[in-house]
């Protein structure tokens, strides 16, 4: 078997690809942005921190003999993937994305969609008055001058500015849709705020909110690149496989 993988990491499907890879006895590190506090850490070699951009990532490609690279990333996170992509063709390197598939509506869902935070943040006053917010911990600063309560919920701490009434939840899923329906009642919420994330981790919510017939408000994904994209670690790991260099050694 010819050179590692970089799996650029990070997200649920991330961590079931490095096990699978394990399993099959492939050479890969897992690469981590380092943005959380206490990461949920893969098995296998593990490197946290950026790479200082698309040709310093390139230049790494080359130096640590990597054959492929899996983007496994977080649906939202535009900067790493439009790197990796870059990079990936710079050092003539196969790239491949890992993305969960989207949400889709289910009858009874009052979802709004919108373009992006800022756009969420003008549709709030409309729609109810005590709100989950589940964005994340970036970006927060577009719901600052909102006259509404919120309860932020994410994992780790965020940066002000912050909406002048909140309430901060630290925690991370998995969910259950009976600790959401609990939230909800607890606080009062009438309003959720979230991102397009797809996946089973947190989907709890959305049906949280379908069963009470609130109102949700969805951020849609940035556009896709123009890569292959996967949707599995399954289909990920046949895509390494068909790539003989990396993974002829694979059944």
């Amino acid at each position: 078997m010819n050179g590692r993988v970089l799996l650029l990491g990070g997200t649920v499907e991330a961590r079931e690809l490095a096990a699978l890879m394990h399993e099959a006895g492939m050479p890969f590190v897992s690469s981590l942005a380092g943005r959380v506090a206490r990461p949920r850490l893969p098995v296998g070699e593990v490197r946290i921190g950026g790479f200082g951009g698309p040709p310093a990532l390139a230049a790494w490609l080359s130096e640590h003999g990597i054959a492929a690279v899996v983007d496994a990333t977080h649906p939202f996170a535009e900067r790493i993937s439009a790197s990796a992509l870059q990079a990936c063709g710079a050092a003539e390197v196969p790239l491949v994305r890992l993305e969960r598939p989207g949400w889709t509506e289910r009858p009874g869902d009052r979802w709004h969609w919108v373009g992006d935070l800022d756009e969420a943040a003008e549709l709030v006053p409309q729609l109810g008055h005590r709100v989950l917010l589940t964005t994340g911990r970036q970006g927060l600063a577009a719901f600052a001058g909102v006259d509404r309560w919120f309860l932020i919920r994410c994992v780790d701490p965020p940066r002000p500015p912050l909406p002048a009434r909140h309430k901060l939840l630290l925690d991370r899923g998995p969910y259950s849709l009976a600790g959401e329906l609990a939230l909800f009642d607890e606080h009062r919420i009438d309003v959720l705020v979230t991102k397009d994330s797809g996946g089973s981790h947190t989907q709890a919510k959305l049906d949280a909110a379908r069963e009470r017939g609130m109102q949700a408000i969805v951020v849609r994904r940035p556009p896709r690149l123009d890569n292959e994209t996967v949707n599995t670690p399954a289909e990920a790991l046949g895509w390494i496989a068909s790539h003989r260099s990396v993974g002829a050694g694979i059944a």
